[in-house]
């Protein structure tokens, strides 16, 4: 099994990234998570997860910009009815953390916002993974109040967006959280804006 692959990043999309490595190109299907940190050029080392497509026999390789990332991604598809598409699709939404604290807080309707996420889907990872990601969570959840996560993850989307760098605009969110719980939304945002 691949660990990671390193190389030069020959073409990347918000879908795909190809990198060849001692003269083989690799097609690697990645989160929008991954394709912001990725350079525009030059080397990059993704770390992979390879999956047998058992309708038509295909291996899919799936890369990741960090190897929490791919944790997570294992950890969703182990969730029955949660395939490859649908668990890159959540890593586009939102940030590992996010899901992290969604899972916590046993956020249903957080999880229901993303493409291809039902109900039941929604409902089912969270049963199936509270006890697997939701350690540890503890601390963070206390840093910001329950009532202003499912405002931080909308913030989150709305600034994600407008192209904002996701890593930056959590610390600035999580900043302005902590000096001013009573923000709305709309509030939020703009604080965000001025401040980038």
């Amino acid at each position: 099994m691949l660990h990671y692959i390193q190389g030069k990043l020959v073409e990347k999309s918000p879908v795909h990234a190809v990198i060849e490595s001692n003269g083989i190109a690799y097609l690697l299907q990645i989160s929008l998570n991954t394709f912001g940190k990725l350079p525009d050029q030059g080397d990059a080392r993704l770390y992979t997860h390879l999956h047998i497509n058992g309708n038509d026999f295909s291996l899919v390789v799936y890369g990741f910009w960090t190897d929490e990332e791919r944790d997570t991604f294992r950890k969703l598809i182990s969730v029955s009815g949660v395939g490859p598409n649908t668990a890159r699709m959540v890593l586009s939404s939102l940030t590992v953390s996010d899901i992290r604290q969604i899972i916590a807080l046993k956020d249903v309707a957080s999880l229901k916002r993303i493409k291809g996420i039902g109900e039941k889907t929604a409902e089912r990872i969270i049963v199936d993974l509270h006890d697997k990601i939701a350690k540890g969570q503890e601390a963070v959840l206390e840093k910001i109040p329950v009532l202003h996560n499912t405002k931080r993850i909308e913030a989150l989307a709305a600034l994600s967006s407008l192209g904002l760098d996701k890593t930056k605009t959590e610390k600035l969110l999580d900043k302005i959280i902590l000096q001013d719980e009573s923000l709305s939304l709309e509030e939020m945002i703009k604080q965000v804006l001025k401040q980038i």
